[in-house]
């Protein structure tokens, strides 16, 4: 039976307890999720992403020099861009990547995303995160899948449509593949196939497939693994140009709903022509998207920024259904003359001040230059132009149409 759950998981468990033995002395002390590209370690990367469709915690499932990743902890959570709660869980024993999951059981959520600490396909996770929304409810997983041209270090996936049929060990060099790109959505059935020492890879996914139970989504982008030294000087400087990312500001009414006046509430909420449609467009193309509204409604007491939290986390799942993400939202719930005295004053949020795009900038490590404003008015451009961001007054119509043409920046 197909079961429609929510596209947004709340929850990543991450791999980050391997030995790292092919990269020598770099991880005689170091894990290596936590050696350096750029001006941080690779997991703040990973996690940097994961944050970007949804994810709020993240599991640590450390093993091999644990505690150098709880002490890292801090700095690496001062570089995300969004609140996330980060812990740990640390393997009694070098368990395997399946036996690192069962001692963690207790602490995983009924869906969760799971993911490699030391590799990252850079693609848009919604794809999976819809497809999975309706998966039917004896699925146990379904794994992210990129095609390579050489896949001889990596084994590879028989697909049967979306189904995983089997895995196969690695090819000849040269020989092309589907492989395995380190990211799942796992439900905890999975945890009745795993034991206290066992690898996911070798013992675990290939009796889910076996019995029909494996999904995959495959997906195309750019792909590392940081596991021998030549990838991991290339991820020195490739990690950060990739995922310093350009960036879409989109207004909310007007633009991303049509504009009934004060929209606080589901049933008064009516997505525009295209919308979903232009959002996962610069997804697809590796562009951030953000939401900037002025939310009056909240300072005239029409409803509350509750109320207004809760309608947009509704927006951003209904958007990931459609295998788009809203990465961030600012509001501004501020107005001079409002009806609630918290809320009556002017502030820098508020359009035509720049406020929101410049706390997004900051908050994102965003080039201006390379960022994009869609607004319906005057006041959305006045507030763009002011924090050095480009903008294009929407007309109305279809938004897809009107914002494809225009995700040509570099």
């Amino acid at each position: 039976m197909t079961t429609q759950r929510s596209s947004t998981i709340r929850q990543a468990a991450v791999l980050v307890g391997g030995l790292g033995t092919r990269l020598g002395p770099l991880t005689a002390n170091t894990p290596k999720p936590l050696l350096p590209c750029g001006d941080r370690p690779f997991l703040a990367w990973v996690l940097r992403e994961l944050c970007r469709f949804g994810v709020e915690e993240a599991l640590l499932l450390t093993g091999h020099l644990g505690e150098k990743v709880e002490e890292a902890l801090p700095a690496i959570v001062a570089t995300l861009p969004k609140p996330m709660r980060v812990i740990c869980a640390r393997e009694p024993v070098q368990a395997g990547t399946g036996g690192a999951l069962y001692h963690a059981r207790a602490l995983l959520a009924e869906r969760f995303l799971l993911c490699n600490g030391d590799s990252w396909l850079d693609t848009n996770l919604a794809h999976m995160l819809a497809a999975a929304a309706s998966d039917p409810a004896e699925i146990a997983g379904r794994m992210l899948l990129r095609r390579l041209p050489d896949a001889s270090r990596y084994g590879v996936a028989e697909l049967e449509g979306d189904r995983i049929a089997g895995f196969l060990e690695r090819p000849t060099p040269g020989s092309p593949g589907t492989i395995n790109a380190g990211v799942y959505l796992l439900g905890r059935a999975v945890l009745d196939a795993i034991t206290p020492v066992c690898s996911l890879e070798r013992d675990v996914l290939p009796g889910l497939a076996a019995a029909g139970r494996l999904r995959g989504t495959v997906a195309e982008g750019y792909f590392i693994d940081i596991g021998i030294p030549a990838d991991f000087e290339r991820a020195q400087t490739e990690i950060p140009a990739k995922l310093h990312r350009r960036a879409l500001f989109l207004d909310r009414d007007g633009v991303i709903n049509h504009d009934h006046g004060y929209v606080g509430s589901r049933d008064r909420f009516e997505f525009i022509q295209g919308a979903k449609d232009a959002v996962r467009r610069a997804v697809d193309a590796g562009w951030h998207v953000f939401i900037v509204t002025n939310q009056s409604g909240i300072a005239r007491g029409l409803y509350s920024e509750a109320e207004f939290a809760a309608l947009m986390e509704w927006v951003a799942d209904e958007m990931r259904a459609a295998g788009a993400t809203i990465d961030d939202l600012r509001y501004a719930p501020t107005h001079p003359e409002a009806k609630l005295a918290a809320y009556r004053r002017e502030h820098l949020w508020r359009k035509p001040g720049p406020g929101m795009l410049l706390d997004l900038i900051d908050h994102w490590q965003l080039d201006p230059t390379r960022c994009l404003m869609v607004g319906d008015q005057p006041t959305d451009l006045a507030a763009a132009e002011a924090a050095g961001v480009a903008a294009y007054l929407f007309p109305g119509g279809d938004l897809d149409a009107f914002v494809s043409p225009r995700l040509t920046i570099t």
